[in-house]
């Protein structure tokens, strides 16, 4: 294993078990030869579209919101 990969495991050990299950699946797809696309649901589609909507309109989240949602996961 890599010094980085090492690193980056110590700093997923620190994170809460959901978000160690979220970096797990993410690897576990990149190190894949083959995967296949995760179907979304429909409220995860009438999310992007909501999300495609909102930034054609130039509506963004601002750096204070930026900043609490990173907060919000101790970053």
């Amino acid at each position: 294993m890599t010094d980085l990969l090492e690193k980056a495991v110590a700093v997923a050990r620190v994170l809460s078990p959901a978000m160690q299950d979220e970096i797990a699946r993410a690897m576990l797809m990149l190190a894949a030869e083959e995967s296949e696309p995760v179907p979304l649901t429909p409220d995860e589609r009438a999310a992007i579209a909501r999300s495609r909507s909102a930034a054609a309109r130039g509506e963004f989240a601002t750096d204070d919101e930026v900043r609490a949602m990173w907060a919000k996961y101790d970053l």
